[in-house]
């Protein structure tokens, strides 16, 4: 899968020839990104924006690079309205680490259960909050739920079972970590859902609007949630 954290350890498994290889290639890469862009302008320069922004975060030292180009690709795809593309902005910025990474990774969440783009991205961001929030929140629990609830209703096929499985065994580790281990049996893992009130949408939908709106103040967000509100087919 494109977005998702699946595999950590890959790379630590890589010989030093082939990484210094792979590196070589990116950065062919992004230097004919870099001449493309040179020949583009405005909603034009997205795509390779973000190309060149998730290729600097697998080089090393290239953080702030990465950064400035999402920053850049962000506002012409919101000014365009081009969700899934703003959603991609805010997942490089957040992991360009920098100190608008938590406003970020918010923004691309709202974004990504808002408005239906690819599932993957969607459930991408939600494992983001998952692995910034402490074992004992409840905010884990909530993130992993709408991941569940997101991969459900809008993949199809192969992707929904993929996306179906990965957020399960998601729900489930935060389960884990949640009850120091004590969800170890389908009914203490239904009790636990029960108490959290995870099963039903109408309810743990508006505690994760609540949740974005600690991380990022209304008076904060770098676009107007309800004027975009307002464009959303009934």
């Amino acid at each position: 899968m494109k977005y998702l954290n699946i595999d950590d350890h890959h790379r630590e498994a890589e010989c030093a020839e082939d990484t210094v290889k792979s590196s070589e290639l990116l950065v062919t890469r992004l230097d004919e990104l870099r001449a493309e862009l040179e020949t583009l302008k405005g909603t034009e320069r997205v795509k390779p924006l973000l190309d060149s922004g998730y290729i600097l975060l697998d080089l090393v030292g290239r953080e702030a690079e990465a950064h400035a180009a999402a920053k850049e690709a962000l506002t012409l795809a919101i000014e365009d309205e081009q969700w899934q593309p703003a959603v991609e902005a805010c997942d490089i910025i957040y992991q360009a680490g920098k100190d608008d990474a938590v406003a970020a990774l918010t923004h691309g969440i709202w974004l990504g259960v808002t408005y239906p783009i690819d599932p993957e991205l969607s459930v991408a961001m939600l494992q983001h909050l998952v692995e910034e929030t402490p074992d004992n929140s409840d905010g884990a629990a909530v993130a992993a739920a709408t991941a569940c609830y997101i991969a459900d209703m809008r993949a199809e096929g192969k992707q929904h079972d993929e996306l179906g499985f990965f957020t399960g065994q998601l729900l489930g580790q935060v389960a884990r970590r949640h009850t120091n281990g004590a969800c170890d049996t389908q009914e203490l893992f239904d009790i636990w859902m029960d108490r959290l009130e995870l099963k039903e949408p109408g309810k743990f939908l508006p505690r994760l609007a609540m949740i974005l709106d600690v991380l990022v103040p209304t008076d904060q967000w770098w676009f107007d949630r309800d004027a975009l509100r307002s464009k959303i087919p009934e």
